[in-house]
């Protein structure tokens, strides 16, 4: 479904990815994990037109968007949820989640049943349906990273980035929004996510790359990913 392969991406003259390639097949959940400063989020960037990447390619469901302009890959059907949130502060929560649904209003996207959708979004984010009419900077950060998510569901797209959806979250905000993307995933919402928590993202993901230094050091099945004895020392610290 979603491709990256030798992808080099770079600030400036200062290069972050160093040929990266992975996959992110239909209707399942992947991980991409690694410290701070590996090149997380750097790679949804560049897949996701933010950043112009520097050599590589990045294919969705067969069609090549390297490179492209944002609006044009997410017509394309690739939602991104962006690190920080990135809320429309100033909009409702419903006119945010509509913004979501809009290239489905322009036809750029099948356009289906948005209403129904709309309702769908708010019934798995029932925070949101409380404050359906509060602007969205008023809302907490947690309800933000709700928003953001769901704005992203809105799109009805072929594959989510969700980029450290538990960032500055308190605890029990955590479990929510992993309950969510469990949810999601039941539901076979093709997914690429970067997480912060390496332990509960390999515990919903079914795939797991480990990035190190802008490059792909180990990947493999969760499972496995899980019982690594250098993915365990580096980045799970003894936690389950």
């Amino acid at each position: 479904m979603l491709s990256i392969s030798n992808l080099h991406a770079a600030y400036g003259k200062v290069e972050v990815l160093h040929g990266i390639s992975l996959d992110v097949p239909k209707g399942k959940l992947v991980t991409l994990i690694g410290s701070n400063g590996a090149g997380k989020t750097t790679t949804m960037r560049a897949i996701s037109g933010m950043l112009r990447p520097k050599a590589g390619n990045v294919t969705l469901d067969g069609k090549d968007i390297t490179g492209l302009d944002s609006h044009r890959i997410a017509r394309a059907g690739l939602a991104h949820s962006p690190e920080g949130r990135r809320v429309f502060s100033t909009m409702s929560v419903t006119d945010n989640l509509l913004l979501g649904a809009f290239p489905r209003f322009t036809r750029a996207r099948p356009k289906g049943d948005v209403k129904h959708d709309l309702e769908k979004a708010m019934e798995l984010f029932p925070r949101l349906k409380e404050r359906q009419h509060q602007l969205a900077g008023t809302l907490s950060g947690g309800e933000q990273q709700m928003l953001a998510m769901a704005r992203a569901v809105m799109l009805n797209p072929e594959v989510i980035l969700l980029d450290e959806p538990s960032m500055g979250l308190a605890p029990i905000l955590v479990e929510e929004v992993f309950r969510i993307i469990t949810r999601l995933k039941a539901e076979g919402v093709t997914m690429l996510l970067v997480e912060q928590f390496a332990a509960a993202a390999l515990n919903v993901a079914d795939y797991g790359y480990v990035l190190e230094n802008g490059r792909i050091s180990v990947h493999g099945p969760a499972a496995s990913l899980k019982t690594d004895p250098k993915v365990i020392a580096a980045y799970l610290g003894g936690a389950h």
